[in-house]
């Protein structure tokens, strides 16, 4: 570690006591053997934090991509008309019955490993496999959740196929990104031939809000990587003659900046506060006519009085609605606090924002929480189920040996999940695929009706027709625990102090379409006076609100920090104050040893643009690079990096150029850290030259 910080806290947490010497633990200091540091700079005088507006990149046409769990598309609009969102076009193949404006997150690839097809193509060209030809090919399905649950993600993690074989994850997902990147770009070219072919695009990528550093971080690194194709891709990405030719990513390292992360439950809330009364659903406890809980009508009647109250400052409501923010907004007062519940396929994503007028920016009100409580979870309980009426094992083996029949059993499911709901007395049948019906029997060596019989589950019969007969009691059981999880986040964070005052929760994600969560969700929180609203095109909000946020990015304005982000330090040691262990003598001087250093803490508000600066002096003349560790914990008090919850989170790298005329004496790079965008950036400057320095965070290195 070849770096020191400078005295001074300057950015976001200003200020120094006399007894606090700001110096990185050397080498060889207990328990910091990788941290290193020589003597600080001289003090400076602490500036105020300076937030500075993001400039717009001249782009001409703003690509958003939903990448979700379970389903996934994009849409787009042209700076030349910002407000007109175009959906792709409708997707080839699916399912009768289901609006194809998405296609499923389903990625096939050849025994080789090249790209085959992504979505519908590859669902359905997968299942039309021979079973034992199946066995060799690549499906992946909802395995975005991968990067949510991996505790250890980098960029050699894996992940396994249907059929049990395993592949770089980064390159699962890239393969996914330059399909929509191919596919995207041909509508575009179709619609405005006149495009220029370079840096004409912005794309926005969307990821929950609760995911860390390190995911979207791997979510950048997936868009960059370009990789050697031995297909060529025609207008629906399915192979055609065999070549081999590099395959650009989404975006170039160099331009960064033509790539947005945007956090979901974010996007959904941009596009919320644009809509109008009569594209919102009111989830009422009872229906005109005194129909059943779950029932919709329209939001209208619901903003009376606040409409009523407005009608007095009309001019105020007019530059509202004029500004681009929506009739329901307008019906708001500033200050007023809602909560977006992002309730997608892996995961339910919470945010809570205040509108901020007369602009119409938001403003977090606290981190962004939730869990793993998706409608997989859904999926997960019914392959539970199959397994207590066939065994665990038959299921695991099924699902190696038959992985083409698998992916059939899970869409009939699929199909009758959708029909759920909370007052639905007739069954469902789910239809067995006969190759789970014959392997079975050979299996086990008896008949699927003689193991139902047998079962202890009596929620489920053998139809006549053939199928599994299922109650619709226990379709809903299947439900309770996912939605149980997601009422469980949404009231612990009403629950929060920072979050009182809340009038409209809306519901938003491809499972808020389920009759069961809204009426589950409307049943619990409908009782303590919350609005719940759902929009009515529910599963295209984030889509929709992510082309939106490319298009204006600093309309959220402030967020909160989920974690606390430091350094390890050395500080003069006080006796009785510090532990005795962590003090080290050199030169003369007691230092404590591996203080934790806050940049920003965890729940801070944060400003978008707002800088956290150090400075560092490289140790040695002639040094070429300058690393730092950084830390992060959850807690806001921690006071050393070797304390219960810290841990090493990432590093920052400074690449520095040949010093050249640098006057002699230590070298001063100063770089300037923002906690405050949905990702973490740092820039840095060469104080001696003014010279930008190439910085980066690594988060994917641990």
């Amino acid at each position: 570690m070849l770096a020191v910080p400078e005295i001074s806290l300057q950015g976001l947490h200003i200020g120094s006591s006399p007894e606090r010497s700001l110096v990185p633990s050397p080498p060889g200091s207990p328990r910091t053997q990788e941290s290193c540091g020589i003597a600080p700079l001289t003090p400076s005088q602490s500036p105020k934090p300076e937030a500075r507006a993001p400039q717009r990149a001249p782009f001409s046409v703003v690509v958003a991509i939903d990448f979700g769990t379970t389903s996934s598309g994009y849409a787009f609009s042209f700076a030349s008309d910002p407000e007109a969102i175009h959906m792709m076009r409708k997707w080839e193949g699916g399912d009768p019955g289901v609006a194809h404006q998405k296609t499923p997150t389903c990625l096939l690839l050849t025994p080789e490993g090249a790209f085959h097809s992504f979505g519908y193509t590859a669902r359905d060209y997968y299942h039309d496999l021979d079973p034992e030809e199946a066995r060799d090919w690549l499906y992946f399905e909802k395995f975005k959740m991968k990067i949510h649950s991996a505790t250890d993600l980098t960029l050699k993690t894996q992940l396994e196929a249907v059929n049990g074989k395993k592949m770089p994850a980064l390159e699962v997902f890239a393969h996914a990104l330059r399909f929509f990147k191919e596919h995207a770009l041909q509508e575009l070219r179709e619609q405005c031939p006149s495009l220029p072919e370079k840096d004409a695009v912005r794309w926005v990528l969307t990821v929950p809000a609760i995911w860390k550093q390190p995911a979207k971080q791997f979510m950048r690194e997936a868009a960059y990587l370009v990789r050697m194709c031995s297909v060529t891709l025609g207008p629906w990405c399915s192979p055609t003659l065999p070549t081999t030719h590099p395959q650009a990513g989404l975006v170039s390292r160099e331009e960064a900046e033509q790539l947005l992360i945007a956090l979901e439950p974010e996007a959904a809330s941009v596009y919320c506060r644009k809509l109008r009364l009569h594209q919102l659903l009111d989830l009422s406890s009872q229906a005109p006519g005194g129909g059943r809980l779950g029932e919709r009508r329209s939001i209208d009647s619901s903003f009376r009085q606040a409409r009523e109250q407005l009608r007095r400052s009309r001019h105020s409501r007019t530059f509202l609605v004029e500004s681009g923010v929506g009739e329901l907004w307008a019906e708001m007062q500033a200050g007023d606090r809602y909560v977006v519940a992002d309730c997608g396929g892996g995961t339910v994503d919470l945010t809570v924002h205040q509108l901020e007028q007369p602009h119409g920016t938001l403003k977090e009100l606290y981190k962004a929480s939730g869990g793993p409580c998706g409608a997989v979870g859904v999926d997960l309980a019914f392959e539970q189920l199959l397994g207590r009426i066939f065994g665990e094992d038959f299921i695991v083996t099924f699902k190696r040996q038959r992985p083409a029949a698998w992916v059939d059993l899970t869409i009939a499911f699929e199909a009758r999940k959708r029909t759920a709901g909370p007052h639905r007395a007739a069954a469902l049948n789910i239809s067995l695929p006969f190759s789970f019906i014959d392997f079975y029997r050979k299996q086990r060596g008896q008949n699927v009706e003689t193991a139902l019989r047998r079962s202890s589950v009596n929620s489920v019969k053998w139809s006549s027709q053939g199928m599994l007969r299922m109650s619709s009691e226990a379709m809903n059981e299947l439900f309770q625990p996912t939605v149980s999880g997601i009422i469980q986040h949404i009231e612990a964070v009403l629950a929060r102090p920072e979050v009182q005052g809340v009038k409209l929760l809306f519901l938003v994600g491809g499972f808020a379409e389920s009759a069961v969560l809204q009426h589950a969700v409307q049943a619990a929180l409908g009782a303590r006076g919350l609005r719940v609203v759902v929009p009515h095109d529910v599963g295209l909000t984030i889509l929709k609100g992510a082309v939106l946020f490319g298009q204006a990015p600093g309309v959220v304005r402030v967020r909160r920090s989920p974690l606390t982000y430091g350094v390890g330090v050395l500080n003069r040691f006080v006796a009785g104050r510090h532990p005795p262990d962590k003090l080290l003598v050199r030169d003369g001087r007691r230092w404590c040893t591996d203080v934790f250093e806050r940049f920003v803490a965890a729940e801070q508000s944060v400003a978008l643009g707002e800088e956290v600066r150090r400075s560092y002096c490289p140790a040695r003349p002639g040094q070429r690079r300058v690393l730092i560790n950084l830390y992060c914990c959850a807690a806001d008090d921690a006071l050393f990096i070797t304390d219960p919850g810290v841990r090493k989170c990432g590093a920052l790298s400074l690449e520095l150029e040949p010093a050249g005329d640098t006057p002699p004496g230590r070298r001063e790079i100063r770089a300037a850290m923002q906690f405050g965008d949905t990702e973490i950036k740092v820039t840095a400057v060469d104080v001696s030259t003014n010279r930008s320095v190439r910085a980066a965070i690594d988060f994917l290195s641990n």
